[in-house]
């Protein structure tokens, strides 16, 4: 157990490169199942999720290499073996829950147990199974457990009963090996569904209309390996630019792919953030005048939910009343009542909506991060916050940011990580 020490209320400065991004290599990662030969995967975020991932697909018989500081060789061979599942490690992460798909297509018989991850609320799989019955999948559950069985999948149309990023990726996955056409409606259209789209196809699979709401697979019986870089992670460039904003602060924020975040990007300009877009890159300059908004969050291309949190920290900050609305998670407002204790003037009117009245001094304090973002909403608190703060949830923070601290102490920020 760890926690961050900050020393806030410092202006900034200097240049961040975002790297890659953890929600992609999860998929692509687990895409590596679909094929018995040797992959490349490069721009992986040196994370804890990432991390615990390669452990489980270790643990089954894949061989995994480090050949650079963020590069693997993966090869899912003849020896993989879906019961020698890290089960314990699986029930830490709600990445685990992208297995599914590949281990369907290439293993047909398998038991998972229930995924964790972060604790912003219910997120059954029930899209992720109910799409996967309409391939031709059985499967039940018992002591925690799900248990699969496949003998007999086929491409089918498939209509998802929500816009839901992860049962999408598995459900291209499982679709890659399976005969005959699957269409996919109401598909997720998220950065690392394009991405995962992308390393597919360069494994041989006949895909359209990734990034739109309607995606089009004809499966194949073999597929062969690749070498491919994850996307740049546009929630830590979200972050960056936000925390740079709320410092007032100078910050080029390098490696973005702007098309992921225009909506972000359009809703910080109806602020009144002051940035410059130059190629792949961000440039926050200080700010004057701050303007209250109404943030809501919503799928792809809409406002991301991921990246809520954050905005919400800015909005003490702005002329006057605010209003944030997440719709997706019943428990993503949680990092409220820790802003409530720093002294922001927020009024939660129930799970999903809140009004913030700005701007307002935050006063440094105890603070706890009960998942990735909301502790990464909680670091830029404490940076526009006079005093030492105490940041505790430092794991979950670590679990999408690779290695913040260090990237902050670049820019000038006091933050030191002690051990509990």
């Amino acid at each position: 157990m760890q926690k961050f020490i900050i020393n806030g209320g410092k202006t900034l400065k200097g240049v961040v490169e975002i790297g890659g991004y953890k929600n992609a290599a999860g998929p692509i990662l687990a895409a590596t199942l679909l094929t018995k030969e040797e992959c490349v995967i490069d721009n992986l975020s040196r994370v804890t999720d990432v991390f615990n991932l390669i452990k489980v697909l270790e643990s089954i018989g894949v061989e995994v290499e480090w050949i650079g500081k963020n590069q693997i060789k993966i090869k899912a061979g003849e020896k993989v073996d879906p019961d020698k599942m890290d089960y314990s490690t699986v029930e830490k992460m709600r990445i685990s829950v992208l297995l599914i798909g590949p281990l369907l297509a290439r293993f047909k018989k398998f038991k998972i147990p229930h995924p964790g991850g972060d604790k912003i609320g219910l997120r059954p799989i029930d899209s992720h199974l109910e799409a996967l019955r309409k391939l031709g999948a059985e499967i039940y559950e018992e002591n925690n457990f799900y248990y699969f069985d496949a003998k007999n999948l086929q491409g089918k149309e498939v209509i998802l009963n929500e816009f839901s990023v992860t049962a999408t990726e598995n459900l291209m996955m499982a679709a890659s090996l399976v005969s005959g056409t699957t269409v996919i409606k109401t598909a997720a259209a998220e950065p690392q569904v394009q991405d995962t789209g992308d390393i597919l196809k360069k494994m041989g699979v006949e895909i359209e209309g990734v990034g739109t709401h309607q995606i089009t697979i004809k499966g194949q019986g073999q597929l062969h390996g690749v070498n491919h870089s994850v996307i740049p992670d546009p929630l830590e460039a979200g972050t960056f630019i936000v925390l740079a904003i709320a410092t007032q602060s100078e910050i080029k924020i390098k490696n973005v792919i702007i098309s992921h975040l225009e909506l972000f990007l359009e809703k910080l300009r109806e602020i009144g953030a002051n940035f410059e877009i130059e190629s792949n890159s961000v440039i926050v300059k200080p700010s004057q005048n701050l303007r209250a908004t109404k943030i809501q969050s919503l799928p792809f291309p809409g406002f991301p939910t991921d990246l809520q949190p954050m905005v919400s920290v800015l909005l003490t900050q702005t002329e006057g009343k605010s209003l944030v609305h997440d719709p997706l998670y019943e428990s993503r407002l949680g990092h409220l009542k820790e802003l409530k204790k720093m002294g922001a003037d927020i009024e939660i009117a129930d799970p999903h909506r809140a009004f913030i009245f700005g701007p307002t001094p935050l006063n440094a304090n105890k603070i706890t991060g009960m998942d990735i973002r909301a502790g990464a909403s909680l670091i830029i608190a404490a940076l526009i916050s006079k005093g030492k703060s105490e940041i505790y949830g430092v794991e979950q923070i670590d679990r999408g940011y690779e290695k913040i601290d260090e990237k902050l102490r670049k820019l000038g920020a006091e933050i030191k990580r002690i051990e509990i």
